[in-house]
C-alpha cells in the first residue's frame, strides 16, 4: 500500500482512521459489577463500523441496554486488559471491559 492510499484511509487533520462504509469489526465486551447487573450478562459480542471508538461502542451498548446510562459517567474502560479512553479506536477481536466503580468495605 503506498502513502497516498494509506493517507486516504485516515482523517487528514488528525491521522485517525476513517470509518469505512460497509466494513465492520467484531469485539467482545465484558461487563463487571453493576454493569453486569444492569445488562444481565457477563459479556456480549458487538459489531461496530470500522474506525469506531470506545465511545461509539458505549453509545451502541446504551441503545441495547438503556440501564447502562445510570453508570455511564463513572465507568472506567479497559481495552485488551489496559485502561483506555473513550477516544481509543477499536480493532477487530478487541476486548472492551466496562468497569463501574466498586464500593465496599
Amino acid at each position: 500500500m503506498d502513502a497516498v492510499e494509506e493517507e486516504s484511509k485516515c482523517d487528514s487533520t488528525q491521522g485517525i482512521p476513517k470509518k469505512e462504509e460497509g466494513s465492520s469489526v467484531g469485539i467482545k465486551v465484558l461487563f463487571f459489577a453493576r454493569a453486569r447487573d444492569l445488562t444481565g450478562l457477563s459479556d456480549v459480542h458487538l459489531e461496530v463500523p470500522s474506525g469506531s471508538t470506545a465511545s461509539d461502542c458505549l453509545n451502541e451498548l446504551a441503545v441495547r441496554f438503556p440501564g447502562l446510562e445510570e453508570i455511564r459517567q463513572c465507568i472506567v474502560l479497559a481495552l485488551n486488559e489496559e485502561y483506555a479512553s473513550e477516544t481509543t479506536v477499536i480493532k477487530e477481536n478487541d476486548e472492551l471491559a466496562i468497569i463501574p466503580p466498586i464500593s465496599g468495605g
